[in-house]
């Protein structure tokens, strides 16, 4: 640093300082962000392991019996309950799946399709892949304010990346050891160092996939990347129905709100009425429809709620380009909605096809791999980044590098500061946060101001 101009030493320590606290706070999230997406990239061959008994069968050649009669083997077996959704057997081995509502919470029956027998029952919230969704997303530990949490990381975990970047270019001395590979000879706080920054350049890219492919679930960046598909009509057609005049929708529902598990693409699709006239479709005849349209296997059928409600079918395969999601008037049968791949704008694509990379099924077991691997890097570099700091600090301080007093650097970094807020808005608040909490409390304080530095 000694052949670097003292403004840009000054730079440097402002970024630093940056990234020292970033680091520091958000370095538990990003480790726990790590672990459960590390877990759920596996998901199928997980669940496929526990729930052997339940998902698999002996293969059969028989004919199956018709899906009503599988239904009506769940009703005389649970007879207070409500059936919610019906899933077919789409393997020869394969139990299919039947929800139902009793006491408040959701629970899948898996029935043997050739004869109608239970094989058992499993409560949605008590799947595995489900409590590590939610310990990833933060619900399960925070609710609301878990989920901002974790989109919070998300976005600062970006900034690390990029102020990272930053304290990583080498100034004064050649690409090679301590850039590109580490430092074996220098001692133990340059290694170190060189273990938290190098792993953390190398990874740079997927890490940063990794993030922008998850924030489309996030509450607030989310809901704004949603409302920006809209605007721009890059998103999910308005209508995207197949025939028929626009169907009037007088319940102030959207897709995910009566079919919980659909593409998200498909989301925030309203939700169209039934005519109320005739008799409810039978399950047999919505399957029929569903395979007449080619809809890929391993579809779900959420059955109608009322009678103005309508039968949705929709599927999530591996590749988000066989996605589909319909919506049926449940007495007539026409197909008030079908939404494919096709039909998204260039956005819903992008994003439909990033969070199937996100999910690691996009390309299969290379797909797992990549996100392991960036996982597994993450925690190292959280968990190296934090030996580091504890190796540094000062006796009895926290060792944060020091605050900016070039009022021409604080300038700039305002501006920095108000276009990471434009564009990640619980960023821009938490800044906000921090800098109330450090001219209002810490700068009072001198025992703080002391130990903070």
């Amino acid at each position: 640093m000694e052949n670097i101009p003292h403004t840009e030493k000054q730079w440097y320590a402002a970024i630093w300082r940056w990234h020292f606290y970033a680091g520091i706070i958000f370095a538990p999230f990003i480790i726990l962000l790590a672990i459960t997406g590390s877990i759920y990239l596996f998901k199928p061959q997980i669940e496929s392991m526990l729930y052997k008994d339940l998902y698999y069968i002996p293969a059969s050649k028989q004919k199956q019996i018709s899906p009503s009669e599988q239904i009506d083997q769940v009703k005389k077996r649970y007879p207070d309950a409500k059936i919610t959704r019906f899933t077919p057997s789409f393997q020869s081995n394969r139990t299919s799946e039947v929800g139902i509502l009793r006491s408040g919470e959701m629970t899948t029956v898996f029935v043997n399709p050739y004869n109608g027998k239970i094989v058992g029952d499993l409560n949605d919230d008590k799947r595995l892949m489900n409590i590590i969704k939610n310990l990833h997303n933060g619900e399960l530990w925070g609710g609301t304010f878990g989920n901002r949490m974790i989109e919070l990381t998300a976005c600062w975990a970006f900034i690390l990346i990029l102020t990272g970047m930053y304290l990583w270019w080498p100034r004064g001395r050649r690409f090679g050891q301590g850039t590109l590979f580490p430092r074996l000879r220098n001692g133990k706080r340059t290694l170190w160092r060189d273990l938290h920054a190098v792993p953390a350049f190398w990874l740079s890219g997927l890490i940063l996939v990794l993030i922008f492919t998850g924030l489309p679930w996030s509450g607030v960046w989310g809901d704004m990347i949603n409302r920006v598909a809209t605007a721009t009509h890059t998103g999910y057609p308005a209508f995207a129905f197949s025939f028929g005049p626009k169907p009037e929708s007088t319940l102030p529902k959207k897709t995910k709100d009566v079919a919980p598990d659909v593409p998200w693409a498909a989301e925030n699709l309203p939700v169209p009425t039934s005519s109320s006239q005739g008799r409810p479709l039978s399950l047999e005849k919505v399957i029929q429809i569903a395979e007449s349209r080619n809809i890929h296997s391993g579809f779900t059928i959420y059955f109608p709620e009322g009678p103005k409600g309508v039968y949705t079918i929709s599927n999530k395969p591996q590749r988000p380009e066989d996605q589909a999601t319909l919506h049926l008037d449940q007495y007539s049968g026409k197909v008030l909605y079908d939404l494919r791949f096709n039909d998204y704008g260039p956005l819903a694509k992008a994003i439909s096809i990033g969070i199937a990379l996100h999910e690691g099924r996009y390309f299969g077991w290379i797909n797992q791999l990549l996100g392991l691997i960036t996982c597994v890097g993450l925690i190292g570099i959280a968990v190296m980044g934090l030996i580091l700091w504890w190796k540094r600090r000062p006796q009895g301080k926290l060792g944060a590098p020091p605050r900016l007093h070039s009022f021409h650097l604080a300038k700039g970094l305002a501006v920095i500061v108000i276009a990471l807020g434009l564009f990640f808005p619980l960023v821009g608040i938490s800044l906000l946060l921090v800098w109330l909490l450090d001219r209002w409390i810490i700068q009072r304080i001198p025992f703080i101001q002391q130990w903070v530095g």
